[in-house]
């Protein structure tokens, strides 16, 4: 029976709003500048990059868990992956973040994960300490591991492509690129950062503004095939 996978990034993509970007507009994060100039530069990793800013972060727990409520994942995400698991397809969440908020997001969104669950989760681990910051644990065990970002996103959408499985894949930013490029143009999903950086290419992609929209085509093309 063929295989249908899709991997998705989370921030910006399941969500409407980054961690990160949520934490520097509440004044909990004061210089978001210098770390993605030196990334750019190409001093620091894009891991580095953003662990630089989640350290900056020095409130009461509390007060960051409470822009977890504030992230918007799509409304109808829940519905919209049972749908896609209905009509054959597995959901990849595949994150340059880490899970010290992801997996809370998706625990509102009433999402399950887990090889028994919604979704499968590639991300980098995380704990908080006001004292500390936020620390991101880069997951050295896992098979996607890399260094630049935590996790190799292209290599989990080649794992499934090698495995005979049809993978599709949406993002929003500049670390989806080499994942994006790896799957056809059909079953590319792309906004924001990620959709100028194809086009500066003479790549194309499908665009969306919610999640649903994502799962809503992937739907109506398979029903028509």
């Amino acid at each position: 029976m063929p295989e249908f996978i899709l991997v998705s990034d989370f921030d910006g993509t399941i969500t409407a709003h980054d961690f990160d970007a949520l934490a520097l507009e509440s004044g909990f994060i004061t210089d978001a500048v210098t770390p993605w100039e030196e990334h750019r530069a190409g001093r620091l990793s894009h891991f580095d990059a953003l662990q630089t800013t989640f350290f900056q972060i020095r409130v009461p727990e509390h007060e960051l868990r409470a822009l977890i409520d504030k992230a918007e994942p799509d409304p109808q995400l829940a519905t919209c992956i049972r749908k896609l698991r209905d009509a054959g397809w597995r959901v990849v969440v595949a994150s340059a973040g880490c899970d010290w908020y992801i997996r809370p997001i998706l625990g509102k969104a009433g999402v399950t994960i887990g090889p028994d669950g919604d979704l499968e989760l590639h991300t980098n681990g995380g704990e908080y300490s006001p004292a500390t910051g936020l620390r991101m644990i880069p997951p050295k065990d896992s098979p996607f591991y890399a260094p630049d970002n935590g996790v190799d996103k292209a290599a989990i959408v080649r794992f499934h492509q090698q495995r005979g499985a049809t993978v599709a894949y949406a993002g929003d930013g500049n670390t989806d690129l080499p994942a994006a490029l790896c799957v056809p143009s059909h079953l590319r999903f792309a906004r924001g950062q990620l959709m100028q950086a194809l086009k500066e290419r003479g790549e194309i992609a499908r665009p969306f503004s919610r999640w649903a929209d994502i799962a809503e085509a992937l739907l109506k093309e398979q029903a028509g095939s």
